[in-house]
């Protein structure tokens, strides 16, 4: 059973904007505390970039602050990351993580590749 599906990286130009999204199984769902997306540059530690609570509290990284925005539907166990005005500096794989009290689950990862 996939428990976490991300979808919506791929290839931008700078400037340009793409939209990922996170859907969990309604266990994971229902039980978790928060939910965010990290991101893993090759090289680099992997970061917070944004998350955002059960009840719409969010969260961001000072770097994304103004370009990305986070949202989520409980109807669909889902959160959205949209990224405006991408950067080559934004360039990583993206994991959507759902933590909970007895839980800390990671998705697989989406590409994001911000290039002319």
């Amino acid at each position: 059973q996939v428990q976490v599906q991300e979808s919506g990286g791929g290839s931008v130009q700078p400037g340009g904007s793409l939209r990922l999204s996170c859907t969990a199984s309604e266990r994971l769902f229902s039980l978790s505390i928060h939910m965010g997306w990290y991101r893993q540059a090759p090289g680099k530690e992997r970061e917070l970039v944004a998350s955002i609570t059960a009840g719409g509290g969010v969260n961001y990284a000072d770097s994304v602050k103004g370009r990305f925005s986070i949202s989520r539907d409980n109807r669909k166990r889902s959160i959205y990351l949209q990224m405006n005005s991408l950067k080559p500096e934004d360039t990583a794989v993206y994991y959507c993580r759902i933590p909970g009290r007895q839980f800390d689950v990671w998705g697989q990862g989406t590409q994001v590749t911000v290039s002319s």
